[in-house]
């Protein structure tokens, strides 16, 4: 047997371990409760609060709830105190915990010296960074953006500058205590460039580079930060999409995402979303970014929205017909 062969015999077994090894880490993913289990006192031994941004409904309501549930105050943020308020209610009733509600508007300049004003004397275990704004729900070229300015400024400040305020609010107290978490989420079309969201997708690329660099640095404090990066969830930002094996319920995805909390410094947070995002990144972008391919996007998007406005009107004049 001659040097070639050796070192063909060589790379084939190099080949077939490394994804042997990989096979191994994904199938660790089909099993989350066995491979990274979570003690039942787990969230209530980091601290006593959490706090969640975007806390009013979809996602973040989902994971303030769920927090709650398992023993934690939560200290709940939005703009929109009337549905803040509902939403502290619906805590408190269902879970017995406390709710602290604060009003705040993330897309507007120096709002963080006041909120770390009302954060300052709270032992948080858990931040969850979850505001967010998408530009527009129908998929556009960049410069077909409806105000493009003010929309460049308010996305950069509630889906980039938010998360790393808010990091540097509560970081600190949690290095003291050499424990706590922080989910940051992001978006599954962040893992790869993404035509027509451009700017969205970019702003969520941000929130996962940052998250690992900030694990990176932290981990050996006893700190767990992760980026959560969902496709689909039945919310407003989605159009309130049907929910079915891929488009979850933001209660059904939290409940999953919170079982991969020690998974990694990045997780699409559900079986289904992790395969979604192992596909997307196996299809080669010329076939992505071909311009039929971003017609039918748009096309089909855009006939989904529709079909929304069509259900929600017609439910409301359903409800209005009734009520007289």
């Amino acid at each position: 047997m001659d040097f070639m062969e050796l070192f063909f015999i060589a790379l084939g077994a190099a080949v077939i371990v490394c994804y042997g090894v990989k096979l191994l880490l994904f199938s660790r993913m089909l099993f989350p409760k066995m491979w990274f289990p979570l003690s039942k006192s787990f969230f209530t031994s980091l601290g006593e609060w959490a706090v969640v941004t975007g806390a009013s409904e979809g996602i973040g309501r989902a994971y303030a709830l769920a927090l709650a549930e398992k023993g934690m105050n939560v200290v709940i943020m939005s703009r929109t105190k009337v549905t803040l308020d509902q939403v502290a209610k619906e805590i408190g009733d269902t879970t017995g915990q406390r709710v602290k509600v604060i009003v705040t508007d993330f897309m507007k300049d120096n709002v963080f010296s006041e909120l770390e004003d009302q954060l300052r004397n709270l032992n948080i275990g858990v931040l969850v960074n979850n505001v967010g704004m998408l530009p527009s729900f129908i998929p556009c070229k960049f410069l077909e953006t409806a105000r493009l300015d003010q929309t460049i400024t308010m996305t950069i400040n509630c889906n980039v500058k938010t998360m790393a305020k808010m990091c540097k609010i509560i970081l600190p107290g949690m290095e003291n205590r050499g424990k706590g978490v922080i989910v940051n989420i992001s978006s599954g079309i962040a893992s790869i460039p993404f035509p027509l969201y451009t700017l969205y997708a970019a702003s969520k690329v941000f929130v996962e580079r940052f998250s690992q660099g900030l694990q990176a640095e932290y981990s050996d404090k006893g700190i767990i930060i992760q980026a959560v990066a969902p496709f689909g969830v039945s919310t407003r930002m989605a159009g309130y999409q049907k929910t079915n094996i891929v488009t979850l319920s933001p209660e059904d995805f939290v409940k999953s995402s919170l079982q991969y909390l020690r998974a990694g410094d990045k997780t699409h947070g559900s079986v289904c979303h992790i395969v979604l995002g192992w596909l997307l990144q196996s299809i080669p972008l010329k076939v992505l970014y071909a311009e039929s391919m971003l017609h039918s996007l748009q096309d089909y998007i855009k006939k989904k929205a529709a079909l929304n406005a069509t259900i929600c009107a017609s439910n409301a004049t359903f409800e209005n017909g009734r009520n007289k």
